[in-house]
């Protein structure tokens, strides 16, 4: 019971995650100031449960689980952490991306926005599919993981090149957002 409590707010977290990834489009499409807010609140949230389930499983004995229930405690504590770094890293890319929107004023090209957002419903799926097989181990579901990672990988690469060759065209928008749109 202790496990399952611990993988349902791990589960909350994800839930934050998908909730601040949603946020980050609204971003790159020019609604700001209280998307940014928002996720601020969402990373305060994350940090607060993920603290929570660090203390929660630290306080669990592991030489009382049993060998399922110690690759459990592993398996929830990983993720915890996984999706704490998630969001330190969308917070952080939605600073840039709202300080070169309004301090520098610039934006995305229309095709690059176009890519992200392309990228971003992957993302989405992959962090939703991922959950699932948290939830369920299911062993067709975690293999299909594995499939929509390496086709995700792919796509960042296709990405990156599609935006080196505006650079090499010389199209404005992407040369003046160019370490952003490659991170």
């Amino acid at each position: 019971l202790a496990l399952a409590n611990a993988a349902r707010e791990t589960l909350r977290m994800g839930d934050l995650i998908d909730n601040m990834l949603e946020a980050m489009l609204d971003v790159l499409h020019g609604k700001q100031t209280a998307v940014t807010q928002e996720v601020r609140r969402l990373t305060d949230d994350v940090e607060a449960l993920y603290s929570a389930i660090k203390v929660y499983l630290a306080q669990m004995p592991r030489e009382d689980l049993s060998d399922q229930d110690s690759r459990r405690w592993a398996e929830i504590i990983e993720l915890a952490i996984n999706l704490k770094l998630a969001s330190d890293l969308i917070e952080r890319m939605l600073r840039k991306v709202q300080q070169q929107k309004t301090s520098q004023r610039r934006s995305f090209s229309e095709v690059g926005v176009e890519e992200l957002a392309g990228l971003h419903s992957q993302l989405i799926s992959n962090l939703r599919l991922g959950l699932s097989v948290f939830l369920s181990a299911d062993k067709e579901s975690a293999r299909q993981l594995l499939r929509e990672k390496r086709r995700f990988r792919a796509q960042e690469r296709r990405m990156a090149h599609a935006h080196v060759s505006r650079l090499q065209r010389k199209i404005v928008q992407s040369i003046e957002t160019s370490s952003l749109h490659l991170e």
